[in-house]
């Protein structure tokens, strides 16, 4: 994973956590060979992975049992926008199921992310699955086009992952003005009481009145070393941003 990214990188990243839906295409099982698209909730995890909740029952469900390749593409279209000129991330890779280790830690991050969701874990046949990418193409409007380099997006487990909580109840205690003045500065939005959330290799989710919003970093944060610097200049370059 490179350590400084460029436009592409960055813009396809604020795509992929800032969104929480896209089109999921999967290799039909009844119709073999043809692709099937669906409508699918999505959460990210700390690093570039992608989580489902998917019932045994839906269609694109029983398609990744018989065939694993699949494709996600998720859009920003605004009003009155030229839709052909908006942003949009085709990423590819493997579905499959979360290991049973893995399935506590998933359950976490998706629900902090979709909580409507939480009402379907009392149903029997709900899942989770993830995708490893392995291919990213990214559309940021005319002339904005590339193949994103393939090693940035695949799955790794970042140094800091054991302080995760300890990392979001230092912030959350004792820097509360920096949480507040990040979500402010990216987006608008005055809120003393907003909280950090979830950590990622890319930012952080923060909790608000308004919603849950992704705090981008410019550089990708693997080591734990580098998350608190990372945080210290967020907090020193939105200062002027406190409220």
């Amino acid at each position: 994973m490179k350590n400084q990214l460029n436009e592409h990188d960055n813009e396809a990243i604020n795509l992929l956590r800032s969104n929480n839906s896209g089109i999921l295409s999967t290799i039909s099982k009844k119709y073999s060979g043809y692709p099937f698209g669906s409508f699918v909730t999505y959460a990210t995890g700390r690093s570039r992975i992608i989580y489902f909740y998917f019932s045994d029952l839906a269609q694109h469900t029983k398609n990744l049992n018989f065939k694993s390749e699949s494709c996600l593409t998720i859009s920003e279209t605004r009003k009155n926008d030229d839709k052909q000129n908006s942003k949009r991330l085709t990423l590819m890779g493997d579905l499959k199921l979360v290991e049973e280790q893995n399935i506590k830690d998933c359950k976490k991050i998706f629900f902090s992310i979709l909580p409507e969701s939480e009402k379907y874990s009392k149903m029997h046949d709900f899942n989770f699955y993830q995708l490893e990418i392995k291919h990213a193409r990214w559309i940021g409007g005319f002339g904005k086009i590339s193949w994103l380099d393939s090693q940035d997006w695949a799955y790794m487990s970042p140094k800091w992952i054991n302080m995760e909580d300890g990392i979001i109840s230092h912030m959350n205690r004792d820097h509360s003005n920096s949480i507040s003045s990040s979500l402010n500065a990216q987006y608008g939005i005055k809120d003393k009481e907003a909280k950090m959330l979830l950590l990622n290799v890319d930012g952080y989710y923060t909790s608000s009145k308004s919603g849950i919003y992704f705090i981008q970093f410019e550089c990708p944060c693997i080591s734990v070393k580098q998350y608190k610097n990372t945080l210290i200049e967020l907090a020193n370059k939105y200062k002027k941003y406190e409220i």
